[in-house]
């Protein structure tokens, strides 16, 4: 391959990487990372991996007020509000997974190709990341569950009983979902010092 195609290559793998994973906190973003054989069939994957992700942020973005309504159905004890948008939300969580856990498939299978050390490590920090957003939206699914389920006003333990699994499950969000922006946060530092010791 010709210097002007190998710039072109890696300047296209950069780009790839750089919108890997849309979850990302705004401001951040991967470095360009020093590659090897199997790369550009690893950036297919990631390509692929972020497909899915733009997805999952497409039903996301639509329905982030959805979480608001619910809180408020809670608060007013409107039982058939609560039990309607917990069954949507739970619908849209497992769409969500599923996009999600092939997604984490994608990048894995990227991470057992021949790839430079550094990239394989980014991607495995890239996929915990996503990993741990997975696991942050599998508590508010159970707990879309409980709502729909089990929400009775009337009933003042069982209404007591799933207002304080809510309260837990918003906690473990917040846990998860902080945990994920390091492993994030981790795997672009990552990228910023292969940078320097490859420029």
């Amino acid at each position: 391959m010709s210097k002007a195609g190998e710039r072109t290559l890696s300047t296209l793998i950069y780009l790839l990487i750089c919108v890997l994973l849309i979850s990302c906190e705004k401001g951040e973003s991967a470095e360009k990372l020093i590659f090897s054989d199997d790369t550009p069939d690893a950036a297919q994957k990631v390509v692929e991996a972020n497909e899915n992700l733009n997805k999952i942020k497409i039903i996301y973005n639509e329905n982030e007020a959805k979480r608001e309504e619910l809180k408020d159905a809670i608060k007013n004890n409107d039982v058939e509000k609560v039990r309607s948008i917990s069954k949507e939300l739970n619908d849209l969580i497992n769409d969500g997974q599923k996009l999600g856990q092939d997604a984490i498939d994608k990048i894995s299978e990227a991470q057992e190709m021949n790839i430079n050390p550094d990239f394989k490590e980014y991607l495995h920090l890239k996929e915990q990341s996503l990993q741990s957003q997975m696991d942050a939206f599998e508590n508010y699914r159970q707990a879309a569950l409980s709502l729909r389920d089990g929400y009775d006003p009337k009933d003042e333990k069982q209404h007591e009983d799933v207002k304080n699994k809510f309260n837990t499950v918003n906690e473990n969000f917040q846990k998860l979902w902080e945990e994920s922006k390091q492993y994030s946060k981790q795997a672009n530092d990552l990228a910023k010092e292969s940078a320097k010791k490859s420029s």
